[in-house]
């Protein structure tokens, strides 16, 4: 038996130092990077940088890292030291167990992932009562270890049968002896490591229904018979077929074919003769069916699993992102409508601001008068409120009452658009709105949602849960915690991207502020409303725990219009001001002189402003917010509308051309709404005259469109569009 090792002192926090450069070096590897990129932002992250902020204002230090690298330089990062963590713990229960041996300890240092890691640790785990540590204690380990040996010599069975400790015969004691070696052949690495390539690359997705609950699973009927290599399943498929398993409609295995997992064993084991041998081969099968497969199969499932929750995720962010960057039509009055049958159009007005004005109901839907008398109602507020835009929510009688406004022929400076009114209902009853709006009721609150995601969708869907805007696909299927962090990343991503006006921002969009936080966010709006308007961005350092790290992140992304620096309207960050107003020196002018006039500004060479901190990428970026200090980055906006002709299914034709709005972008297609109270599919076959690989390559969430109608399915409800040709 080898003895037992024990660490030098102080050897585990050396290691972790060098581990983690190699780490570094890995991570560089993996993504194409110079290691001190790596490096950089791993130093950054330590110091508490957010990644928005290391992206915008540390360029130099990161050699040019966006958004998305230095995220994936983050995950690694945390991946890695989680991956420290377990092997950490891995080798102080080995030592405490005394069953740390110097090679093993090599071995455990050097393993490169967690499924490694758990493969060298699986046969000193503590392990419960087995069928192998059962025959063991009948004192059967040596009689495996003859039948391990295969060496053609007979087999003397007699000497193990022991009614005493329970083997009654030779049979009982050759099946406790296989027993023992199944687990043996379990716990080889090098056997799980040859299978595992096999099951990664062979392993068969069969599904098949479960027949008593056929009849009220008919939604996932396409996967009763189903099968297709597991290397090649597209994510959203796995999905659903995952999702019809917990709904104990299908029942999946993901497997190999079992003769080509039987003959890798047979090629590593079937090297004997004799009795030994055949009882050597029954230990194996049996090992692989028992033991080995579905531990594999475990594996393979989870592993598939994961790659299609960051397919999924991901088509959930690059949707959620399109949406939060969706064009804002600003600071416009508006008149909001959340439509109605029976109980009518809850109608608002709200000011430049977004703050509520006005609430009334109509009921454009009902009778002939209710309906003239509404269109009264609409005009008088239109006239006495000065209002640029009328927005209207696109669900239940949302054409209707569309059409009914259009027919009041308002005049063409008044805006007439419908809005996406997903996850209103949800905020009209949430904390949120409860505070905002505490003297009106649910109806109210929606109808101000829905006015305000036309001023600025930013700053309103930040309010929600962004589960429940409907952009997503599987999204309740998906592990939670990383969709939760994905889609915080994201909404993070936007508000910094576009900014934050400091004396008009909600504390829910002041919240994902790169270095604020809910806390901080609540306490500038407290300190907002005890002083009035902040005059300036260093008057922030006077907010209740927000302290200067706080204020380095945070600054360049806040914005004070009309203040005495006309830098704190810009995303110029304070620490580079200095720049700037040497700049204005040297071109003997003011600061807002250089912002106004482009001729001074044509005039600077930029490399004379060059430091060992600041190179050429962060000044190009100062002369570009200078021509545009705190330009709003999203696209301006376009009105729309539908086909006025198109109200329901029932007035669909194939061939038709209408006018849509992307709704929801999958990997399989694209959601379109056409107006008609349901969303009409573009496969992804059908969505351009080329192949298309990813449908995000093609649409975007809110990208208006022109489709044709391919096929109508009244009695299920779907509409099947394409873009070929249009």
């Amino acid at each position: 038996m080898m003895e037992s090792f024990t660490e030098p002192s102080g050897f585990y926090p050396f290691y972790e130092f060098i581990n983690m450069i190699t780490h570094q070096n890995s991570i560089a590897t993996e993504m194409q990077l110079n290691p001190a990129q790596v490096l950089a932002v791993a130093g950054l992250l330590e110091d508490g940088c957010t990644v928005p902020f290391i992206a915008r204002y540390r360029k130099e230090a990161t050699g040019l890292l966006d958004e998305i690298q230095i995220t994936v330089v983050r995950d690694r990062l945390l991946q890695v030291s989680e991956l420290d963590k377990r092997r950490k713990a891995i080798i102080g229960s080995l030592t405490e167990r005394g069953l740390l041996t110097q090679e093993l300890h090599k071995a455990v240092l050097r393993a490169p992932n967690l499924t490694i890691l758990e493969d060298l640790y699986l046969p000193h785990r503590v392990k419960r009562r087995t069928r192998s540590l059962i025959a063991s204690e009948k004192g059967l380990e040596a009689l495996a270890r003859l039948i391990f040996l295969q060496d053609g010599q007979p087999l003397s069975i007699k000497p193990f049968v022991n009614p005493a400790k329970g083997v009654e015969d030779s049979r009982e004691a050759l099946a406790g002896a296989r027993d023992i070696i199944a687990e043996w052949v379990n716990e080889d690495s090098t056997v799980r490591a040859g299978l595992r390539r096999i099951f990664f690359a062979k392993a068969i997705i069969s599904s098949k229904v479960v027949k008593k609950n056929q009849e009220s699973g008919m939604k996932f009927r396409d996967y009763f018979d189903w099968q297709e290599l597991a290397a090649k399943a597209a994510g959203h498929r796995l999905l659903a077929m995952l999702r019809g398993e917990n709904k104990k409609v299908l029942k999946l295995s993901f497997r190999p074919p079992e003769k080509d997992a039987l003959a890798f064993l047979d090629k590593k084991y079937g090297t004997g003769r004799g009795p030994a041998a055949t009882q050597m081969s029954l230990a194996v099968t049996d090992s692989y069916k028992r033991l080995l497969r579905p531990s594999l199969e475990n594996e393979l499932r989870v592993e598939l699993k994961e790659r299609a929750d960051r397919e999924a995720i991901k088509v959930f962010t690059d949707n959620l992102r399109e949406l939060l960057l969706a064009s804002p039509l600003g600071h416009k009055r508006i008149m909001a409508l959340d439509p109605g049958f029976r109980t009518g159009a809850k109608l608002v007005c709200l000011d430049a601001q977004g703050s509520l004005l006005h609430s009334t109901t109509i009921y454009p839907t009902h009778s002939a008068g209710k309906n003239q008398e509404a269109g009264q109602i609409v005009r008088k507020l239109c006239q006495k409120f000065k209002l640029e835009a009328i927005a209207i929510g696109n669900g239940t009688a949302g054409r209707e009452t569309e059409s009914f406004v259009r027919g009041l022929n308002l005049g063409t400076d008044i805006i007439i658009t419908m809005v996406d009114e997903s996850g209103a209902s949800i905020y009209s009853a949430s904390e949120i709105a409860r505070k905002e709006f505490p003297d009106y009721d649910l109806t109210v609150r929606g109808s101000v949602s829905i006015g305000r995601r036309l001023q600025d969708p930013l700053a309103e869907l930040v309010k929600l849960d962004p589960k429940v805007i409907g952009v997503g696909q599987y999204q309740h299927d998906v592990n939670q915690t990383a969709l939760k962090k994905s889609l915080d990343d994201t909404v993070a991503s936007c508000v910094n991207n576009v900014g934050v006006d400091l004396n008009s921002a909600s504390a829910e969009l002041l919240a994902h502020v790169s270095g604020l936080g809910p806390i901080i966010a609540g306490n500038i709006i407290q300190y907002r409303n005890d002083n009035g308007a902040f005059l300036s961005r260093k008057q922030i350092l006077n907010v209740a725990r927000l302290g200067k790290k706080a204020f380095e992140q945070c600054a360049g992304f806040l914005r004070i219009q009309d203040a005495k620096n006309p830098l704190d309207a810009s995303a110029v960050h304070p620490e580079q001001y200095a720049i700037v107003e040497q700049m204005a020196r040297d071109c003997n002018t003011s600061v807002s002189n250089l912002i106004d006039d482009a001729k001074v500004r044509a005039k600077i060479d930029i490399k004379r402003y060059v430091t060992a901190e600041v190179g050429l990428p962060t000044l190009q970026d100062i002369m570009a917010e200078l021509a545009k200090p705190g330009r709003d980055p999203r696209e301006r906006f376009t009105e729309f509308s539908f086909r006025e002709d198109i109200d329901s299914m029932d007035d669909l034709q194939p061939g038709m051309k209408l006018p849509g709005i992307v709704t929801n972008v999958t990997k399989f297609g694209a959601f379109v709404d056409v107006g008609v109270h349901q969303d009409g599919l573009i496969h992804i076959s059908q969505l351009a005259d080329r192949f298309v690989k990813d449908p995000g390559d093609v649409v975007k969430v809110r990208q208006q469109v022109v489709a044709r109608v391919l096929e109508v399915d009244i009695e299920r409800k779907r509409i099947s569009l394409s873009l070929k040709g249009v």
